[in-house]
């Protein structure tokens, strides 16, 4: 667990080479959405899994913006997760996984 100067993106890639040093399994970037620059940046240049989680804060922002009619609850999500997937996240861990898995079969 580290809190990461986030102007340096050399300073993730250096820890999670250390991470891997050290073992890790996988590499999991958190918040996710403002570091989507950091999954790829990983995904690139490691071997091992990158999980982006979409913390609550975020997860409450789109709640917030859907319920004011701001934007469409479901579109957003889904473009959201695509973004993850996009740049590069083998898993993604989400406050709305269930709602999400519903969405995206229908």
């Amino acid at each position: 667990t580290y809190q990461m100067n986030p102007a340096n993106s050399r300073e993730a890639l250096i820890e999670a080479q250390l991470d891997i040093a050290e073992g890790a399994d996988m590499l999991m970037v958190k918040p996710g959405l403002p570091y989507l620059d950091i999954v790829k940046l990983l995904a690139d240049n490691t071997h091992l899994p990158v999980a982006a989680y979409h913390v609550s804060g975020e997860y409450a922002m789109m709640k917030a913006a859907a319920e004011r009619g701001w934007v469409d609850e479901r579109e957003t999500v889904l473009e959201t997760l695509l973004c993850f997937k996009r740049a590069g996240a083998n898993a993604i861990l989400t406050y709305y996984a269930k709602q999400a898995a519903e969405w995206m079969n229908e």
